[in-house]
């Protein structure tokens, strides 16, 4: 089993559903009292999300990739990003390390693509929405067309990320707000609509909605499991 590396604490209540997910997903896998192979860093949110707002994304990609050196350093084999936002700087995290950095876009393609959705909808904190370095990797390198809310709605979703899910909150009247722009990007003929935040699968589920969602958090998590086992899984059905 390989080491995954897990860079998170952006926020902390998403990145214990990583650590759950990897570890569900691994004894799916192999059962018995197997878990993952992995090595976490939890950075303090607070000062980051201060860079994010200010703009700072150099500082802020200059912290992450100090960090991406210690969880190499700790044995990892590869590296997961545990928030779509902080892809924003994912270039300077790859150049940092010497190990493998899967996307989490790309985990997304990869379900969009299996699922034959050409059109999502994307919901996230509005640096993920409105930058490009998210939309525009679906675009380019998968082909995938993505719509996002009006502005007003993108403004209250950022606000509902940071404001409420960040601090543990989940609200009923947030789940409402997001399941009408959830059925809006529907309408404006979204095949499936991206959880492009890794704390909205804490308030929304599938079950909320009859709109196909795209939880990122879940997607990721998938990926680094097949990654971690690789032919794990065939030896353990041989033997």
């Amino acid at each position: 089993m390989k080491t995954i590396g897990l860079l998170g604490g952006m926020s902390w209540e998403s990145t214990a559903s990583y650590y759950r997910l990897i570890n569900q997903g691994v004894r799916a896998a192999l059962g018995s009292l197997h878990s993952a192979q992995l090595v976490m860093l939890s950075v303090d949110f607070d000062p980051i999300a201060k860079l994010q707002h200010d703009g700072n994304w150099d500082e802020t990609g200059r912290l992450l990739a100090e960090n991406a050196r210690r969880i190499q350093a700790a044995g990892a084999d590869f590296l997961a990003i545990c928030a779509n936002t902080m892809h924003i700087v994912a270039p300077q995290i790859e150049s940092a390390v010497d190990i493998p950095v899967l996307h989490i876009a790309d985990a997304t393609a990869e379900v969009l693509i299996e699922r034959g959705i050409r059109t999502a909808g994307l919901l996230g904190t509005a640096f993920t929405m409105e930058e490009d370095f998210y939309k525009g990797r679906l675009q380019r390198k998968h082909g995938i067309d993505v719509l996002i809310p009006d502005a007003q709605d993108r403004r209250r979703v950022h606000d509902i990320i940071y404001q409420e899910l960040c601090l543990g909150e989940q609200r009923a009247s947030s789940r409402a707000e997001f399941v009408r722009i959830i059925a809006d990007l529907a309408a404006r003929g979204a095949g499936g609509v991206i959880l492009g935040c890794t704390e909205i699968g804490m308030l929304v589920q599938q079950s909320d909605t009859s709109v196909m969602l795209l939880d990122t958090t879940i997607l990721h998590a998938d990926q680094l499991v097949k990654a971690a086992l690789e032919d794990e899984t065939g030896r353990k059905r041989k033997s």
